[in-house]
């Protein structure tokens, strides 16, 4: 990202340059949201939105994740109610919207293309 930056603002100074590129940087990170795990449960990440995908990894209760996108998926009844939207917390890593307090019952995050 640096890169590309620094080379459209070229003939500019390059230290507004990295100021800029460093500026764009630190928004995108803080539009990233972070949620807690359902306490007292842990949580199976699976590589698609469902059950029947792959488990890749198993997160403890109270665990902090971020959510990328969403999409729709199977349904699920968890903790927060029963819903078929799915968390894309990393590459290849869903876990049901159920066990994730978002503080809402829609989509909290772009959807996923």
């Amino acid at each position: 990202m640096s890169v590309d930056r620094t080379e459209e603002i070229a003939g500019g100074d390059e230290a507004e340059a990295v100021a800029t590129t460093a500026a764009a940087e630190s928004t995108t990170e803080a539009a990233l949201r972070y949620y807690s795990i359902a306490p007292g449960v842990s949580v199976n990440v699976r590589s698609g939105p469902g059950t029947s995908y792959k488990i890749v990894r198993v997160l403890s209760a109270g665990t902090r994740v971020p959510i990328f996108c969403q999409t729709p998926g199977e349904t699920i009844t968890g903790p927060y109610g029963t819903t078929k939207i799915w968390d894309n917390i990393g590459n290849g890593q869903y876990i049901s919207d159920a066990y994730v307090q978002t503080g809402s019952d829609g989509y909290v995050a772009a959807h996923c293309s």
